[in-house]
């Protein structure tokens, strides 16, 4: 079979790259290893066939609605819809105090004046300096491929958003807090929602990232139906204009010819070839190492590959509940409009604690819970049988425990039970409501994701200059390798892991340049 296109894996960022080729008149094939196209956005059935809807990796969707790939694959054609729930994340703090942001700031603001007039007013100035920056640098920064470190400093220095944005950069997120906020549940509320989810907290280079998600237009949203159903869309639009994916589609090897990548072998022997080109939504190291031969990519290469690095942080815990009823909070006695937050975080209520999360990470030991999560089936009847509610909890926790990650086949009910006590606490109705439960650790993510080693959803760090024009390395930055006709474009690439699809947006736009095609 002779395509114009492969792409290996199907995660959403590989899945909009082919739709945009196939629209732009490329015949195209996505290879697969698992028997479901999607990667992350899978939403399961747990126990099967009970109507009771899981997403057992991606949820919280921040302003896919607002991505141009979203409009232009008219993805609400295939039936996508999105919500963005008001009350869009609440921290319950001791005593029954809270903290909540809102789509609407002016809430947000009421929010945290209650607990701080001063930090309120701070977080006002911060999120009205930044709403231009975000708008006229940091979107489009995101939405096209990196420039040069050297060229994107002069060129942000020339104007005084520029210098802002590089001033604010060069801090941590937990130095950029710490000097702007004084509230201790403030300063932990806010690396915790705009920081340890993200990027490590003592990484300089990243101060900006707490006001840009303040500032940001979108906040957290959930895909109707479940995550899946994003997948779903892309998968219907991409075969609607001639795409093809196989699925149980193992790759073994990348095919070159006179040094060109020219297709695909499979661990079975079958032969996809590609005229034109060849993009792996896979990370460095399955691309460059289990995929090329060695004779084939040149030692620097697999050198580069060989040393990308993983999140030490990013690695999620699971617990997903079956329930009666939906959690009740304690806390909501005094503030009701709790039990309709979407994203409610437990368990943390002062900045010290992180120094104990990240220390627990870095001996492979679980610290005291901070945990994050929702209610699906508030906001979406459609996810559990009628009168019935799904739930679930994330946390933070490493991805070798005890030094070794199989240990978490062992421990992991133990630590769901542990958690569902601590849910209780501020939940007290769970004691009565759960129907059943499961658990899903960093290792469980790696056995069906393989491209997120190590639990990292993120898909590769952001330290040790794995960011911009130097991620996944340096020579690969800008979506094309060395390797004539292959191309990257999964979260190892720019701007990154998480569900925005912009990595594959970016790599579709380089892809079809090259091809001398305009995208749409």
């Amino acid at each position: 079979m002779i395509y114009d296109g492969i792409l290996l894996g199907s995660g959403h960022n590989a899945l909009v790259l082919a739709c945009y080729a196939a629209r732009a008149g490329l015949k195209v094939a996505v290879v697969e290893k698992n028997d479901i196209a999607g990667g992350g956005l899978a939403t399961v059935e747990h126990p099967p066939t009970s109507g009771f809807k899981h997403n057992t990796h991606s949820f919280f969707h921040r302003g896919i609605t607002a991505m141009p790939w979203y409009r232009d694959l008219e993805l609400e054609r295939h039936g996508v819809r999105y919500i963005e729930p008001e009350l869009n994340v609440a921290m319950i703090l001791p005593e029954d105090r809270v903290l909540e942001w809102w789509t609407d700031f002016e809430k947000t603001f009421a929010s945290f004046a209650a607990t701080s007039p001063r930090d309120a007013q701070r977080l006002r100035e911060w999120t009205e300096r930044f709403r231009p920056i975000v708008e006229q640098i940091i979107i489009p920064e995101a939405q096209n491929a990196p420039l040069p470190p050297e060229e994107r400093v002069a060129k942000l220095k020339q104007t005084a958003l520029g210098r802002m944005l590089l001033e604010v950069q060069a801090l941590s997120p937990m130095e950029f807090v710490m000097r702007e906020f004084e509230h201790p549940a403030v300063q932990a509320g806010l690396l915790f929602f705009n920081g340890l989810r993200e990027v490590d907290l003592r990484q300089k280079g990243f101060g900006h990232s707490i006001p840009s998600l303040l500032a940001s237009p979108r906040k957290a949203q959930m895909c109707l139906g479940g995550s899946r159903k994003l997948a779903e869309a892309l998968c219907a639009d991409l075969r609607e204009h001639g795409g093809e994916i196989f699925t149980n589609w193992q790759p073994r090897s990348i095919l070159t010819r006179n040094g060109r990548a020219c297709g695909v072998e499979s661990m079975t022997g079958d032969r996809i070839e590609a005229s034109q080109f060849v993009a792996s939504g896979l990370n460095p190291q399955q691309t460059f190492l289990d995929l090329i031969p060695a004779d084939v990519a040149p030692a620097h290469l697999r050198e580069r590959a060989a040393g990308f690095e993983y999140n030490l942080l990013a690695p999620l815990f699971a617990l997903n509940l079956n329930l009666r009823e939906p959690p009740r909070y304690a806390a909501a006695e005094k503030h009701p409009e709790l039990n309709q937050a979407f994203m409610m975080t437990l368990g943390l209520d002062d900045v010290n604690q992180f120094h104990d999360i990240v220390t627990a990470h870095e001996r492979g030991e679980i610290p005291r819970t901070v945990m994050w999560g929702t209610c699906p089936t508030q906001f979406d009847a459609s996810q559990a049988p009628a009168g019935r509610h799904t739930a679930f909890m994330w946390e933070k926790l490493p991805y070798a425990l005890h030094g070794d990650a199989r240990n978490w086949d062992a421990h992991k009910e133990q630590h769901g039970r542990e958690m569902l006590t601590l849910w209780q606490s501020y939940a007290p109705n769970l004691r009565e409501a759960v129907l059943d439960s499961f658990t899903r650790s960093a290792l469980d993510t790696e056995r069906l994701l393989p491209n997120m080693m190590r639990g990292d959803l993120l898909v590769g760090s952001f330290a040790n200059d794995q960011i911009g024009y130097h991620r996944p390395f340096k020579g690969a930055g800008t979506y094309r390798t060395e390797i004539p006709g292959l191309y990257l474009c999964g979260g190892s690439t720019h701007p990154g892991g998480n569900v925005t699809g912009l990595c594959g947006f970016n790599a579709a736009k380089v892809v079809l340049a090259d091809a001398s095609i305009s995208p749409l």
